[in-house]
């Protein structure tokens, strides 16, 4: 009887884990582009990685503004690593119209975004949690 009790215990709090958010999961405000502009990203998982969408977009002065990107994958198949590690995947910079193979680094409410395209990175900047 007792085994019984720890078992199902045991696979409650495992079911309860997986269910739980992946910290990186949410919306992110990026870093400014070259025109000053920046977005609202939502993280989400996406089959075994995660995922951006733009849902926002905002010019240099903070005003919300409308976008042709509003609805496009910013981010995709990002895998999630110990330690706060996301790889192997891509993020587009709409500024630029790049796709870049990139990584991003959680440390609590900032996420370090970085990506590279034939041999040049470029630092995608630290984004911050916005929920």
């Amino acid at each position: 009887m007792f085994k019984k009790i720890i078992l199902t215990a045991a696979l409650t709090l495992g079911a309860t884990a997986a269910f739980a958010g992946d910290p990186v999961e949410g919306v992110w405000k990026t870093k400014a582009d070259d025109n000053g502009n920046f977005g609202y990203v939502e993280v989400k998982p996406c089959g075994p990685a995660f995922c951006g969408v733009l849902i926002k977009s905002f010019d240099s002065n903070g005003a919300e503004m409308a976008s042709d990107n509003i609805g496009k994958q910013i981010i995709w198949d990002m895998v999630a690593y110990p330690d706060g590690l996301y790889d192997d995947g891509k993020v587009w910079s709409p500024d630029r119209n790049k796709t870049y193979s990139s990584d991003m680094t959680l440390t609590g409410d900032k996420l370090a975004v970085r990506g590279c395209v034939l041999g040049i990175c470029r630092d995608g900047g630290t984004w911050s949690r916005v929920k």
